[in-house]
Protein backbone atom coordinates (compact mmCIF):
# COMPACT_ATOMS: atom_id res chain seq x y z
CA UNK A 1 0.00 0.00 0.00
CA UNK A 2 1.69 3.16 -1.01
CA UNK A 3 1.23 6.19 1.00
CA UNK A 4 -1.19 8.25 -0.56
CA UNK A 5 -3.71 5.01 -0.10
CA UNK A 6 -2.64 4.90 3.68
CA UNK A 7 -3.00 8.31 4.26
CA UNK A 8 -6.31 8.38 2.91
CA UNK A 9 -7.68 5.36 4.64
CA UNK A 10 -6.24 7.23 8.09
CA UNK A 11 -7.93 10.57 7.16
CA UNK A 12 -11.32 8.47 6.58
CA UNK A 13 -10.91 6.66 9.83
CA UNK A 14 -10.70 9.96 11.52
CA UNK A 15 -13.35 12.04 9.79
CA UNK A 16 -16.08 8.85 10.49
CA UNK A 17 -15.43 9.44 13.98
CA UNK A 18 -15.28 12.90 14.53
CA UNK A 19 -18.70 14.54 15.77
CA UNK A 20 -19.51 18.34 16.80
CA UNK A 21 -21.88 18.97 19.30
CA UNK A 22 -22.63 23.01 19.80
CA UNK A 23 -24.63 24.84 22.83
CA UNK A 24 -26.09 21.47 24.63
CA UNK A 25 -24.67 19.52 27.35
CA UNK A 26 -24.07 15.74 27.23
CA UNK A 27 -27.43 14.07 27.36
CA UNK A 28 -26.10 10.98 29.68
CA UNK A 29 -27.10 12.14 33.19
CA UNK A 30 -24.64 10.17 34.18
CA UNK A 31 -21.61 11.91 32.89
CA UNK A 32 -21.96 15.21 35.05
CA UNK A 33 -23.28 16.94 33.07
CA UNK A 34 -26.26 17.78 34.15
CA UNK A 35 -25.61 21.94 33.97
CA UNK A 36 -27.68 22.42 37.41
CA UNK A 37 -25.68 23.89 40.21
CA UNK A 38 -26.70 21.86 43.37
CA UNK A 39 -25.71 23.52 46.72
CA UNK A 40 -26.60 21.04 49.35
CA UNK A 41 -26.31 23.46 52.54
CA UNK A 42 -26.45 20.16 54.95
CA UNK A 43 -23.18 19.13 53.36
CA UNK A 44 -21.49 22.19 53.09
CA UNK A 45 -22.58 23.12 56.18
CA UNK A 46 -21.05 19.77 57.78
CA UNK A 47 -17.62 20.31 56.16
CA UNK A 48 -17.34 24.04 57.05
CA UNK A 49 -17.85 22.69 60.55
CA UNK A 50 -15.80 20.36 60.59
CA UNK A 51 -13.07 22.71 59.08
CA UNK A 52 -13.86 25.04 62.05
CA UNK A 53 -13.37 22.24 64.98
CA UNK A 54 -9.76 21.16 63.16
CA UNK A 55 -8.78 25.05 62.98
CA UNK A 56 -9.42 25.43 66.51
CA UNK A 57 -7.90 22.08 67.73
CA UNK A 58 -4.97 22.70 65.34
CA UNK A 59 -4.01 25.68 66.92
CA UNK A 60 -3.95 24.70 70.80
CA UNK A 61 -2.59 21.17 69.42
CA UNK A 62 -0.11 22.26 67.01
CA UNK A 63 2.10 24.38 69.96
CA UNK A 64 1.96 21.55 72.67
CA UNK A 65 5.65 20.62 72.22
CA UNK A 66 6.63 24.19 71.38
CA UNK A 67 8.20 24.48 74.84
CA UNK A 68 9.75 21.40 75.23
CA UNK A 69 11.33 21.29 72.36
CA UNK A 70 12.74 24.92 73.08
CA UNK A 71 14.07 23.67 75.78
CA UNK A 72 15.94 20.64 74.39
CA UNK A 73 17.34 22.76 71.84
CA UNK A 74 18.58 25.38 74.27
CA UNK A 75 20.12 22.26 76.67
CA UNK A 76 21.79 20.59 73.18
CA UNK A 77 23.16 23.75 72.13
CA UNK A 78 24.45 24.82 75.65
CA UNK A 79 26.59 20.96 75.50
CA UNK A 80 27.64 22.19 72.04
CA UNK A 81 25.60 19.70 70.07
CA UNK A 82 25.07 20.67 66.27
CA UNK A 83 21.67 19.10 66.39
CA UNK A 84 20.48 21.71 68.96
CA UNK A 85 20.44 24.20 66.66
CA UNK A 86 18.94 21.69 63.81
CA UNK A 87 16.17 20.87 66.70
CA UNK A 88 15.15 24.83 67.06
CA UNK A 89 15.30 24.80 62.68
CA UNK A 90 13.03 21.63 62.75
CA UNK A 91 10.48 23.26 65.15
CA UNK A 92 10.41 26.50 63.40
CA UNK A 93 9.80 25.00 59.78
CA UNK A 94 6.44 22.85 62.11
CA UNK A 95 5.39 26.15 63.54
CA UNK A 96 5.09 27.47 60.18
CA UNK A 97 3.28 24.32 58.61
CA UNK A 98 1.06 24.74 61.52
CA UNK A 99 0.18 28.54 61.06
CA UNK A 100 -0.28 27.38 57.23
CA UNK A 101 -2.40 24.60 57.93
CA UNK A 102 -4.50 26.65 60.47
CA UNK A 103 -5.14 29.70 58.22
CA UNK A 104 -6.31 27.22 55.25
CA UNK A 105 -8.43 25.90 58.06
CA UNK A 106 -9.78 29.27 58.54
CA UNK A 107 -10.29 30.12 54.80
CA UNK A 108 -12.32 26.86 54.07
CA UNK A 109 -14.99 27.73 56.81
CA UNK A 110 -15.16 31.06 56.34
CA UNK A 111 -15.15 30.55 52.54
CA UNK A 112 -18.23 27.83 52.91
CA UNK A 113 -19.99 29.70 55.29
CA UNK A 114 -20.17 32.90 52.89
CA UNK A 115 -21.06 30.87 50.02
CA UNK A 116 -23.85 29.83 51.97
CA UNK A 117 -25.18 33.31 53.25
CA UNK A 118 -24.29 34.57 49.77
CA UNK A 119 -26.74 31.30 47.94
CA UNK A 120 -29.19 32.18 50.67
CA UNK A 121 -29.55 36.15 49.78
CA UNK A 122 -29.41 35.07 46.43
CA UNK A 123 -32.43 32.92 46.42
CA UNK A 124 -34.37 35.46 48.71
CA UNK A 125 -33.78 37.81 46.25
CA UNK A 126 -34.51 35.80 43.22
CA UNK A 127 -37.67 34.98 44.46
CA UNK A 128 -38.87 38.63 45.65
CA UNK A 129 -37.63 39.11 41.88
CA UNK A 130 -39.79 36.30 40.03
CA UNK A 131 -42.85 36.96 42.92
CA UNK A 132 -42.82 40.31 41.93
CA UNK A 133 -42.53 40.02 37.98
CA UNK A 134 -45.43 38.90 35.55
CA UNK A 135 -43.34 35.53 34.85
CA UNK A 136 -44.33 34.17 38.57
CA UNK A 137 -47.99 34.41 36.83
CA UNK A 138 -47.18 32.31 34.26
CA UNK A 139 -45.38 29.87 36.63
CA UNK A 140 -48.76 29.13 38.32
Amino acid sequence: MSFDEEWSAARATATASVTVRLNQAPADPGGGGGGDLELNQDHIGAIGSEAYKLHTRLQADGKHAATATAEAAGALTKEAFASGAALLKANSAWESQVKTLVAACANISNGLNYSLASHAKDEQQLQADFSASAIDEYLK
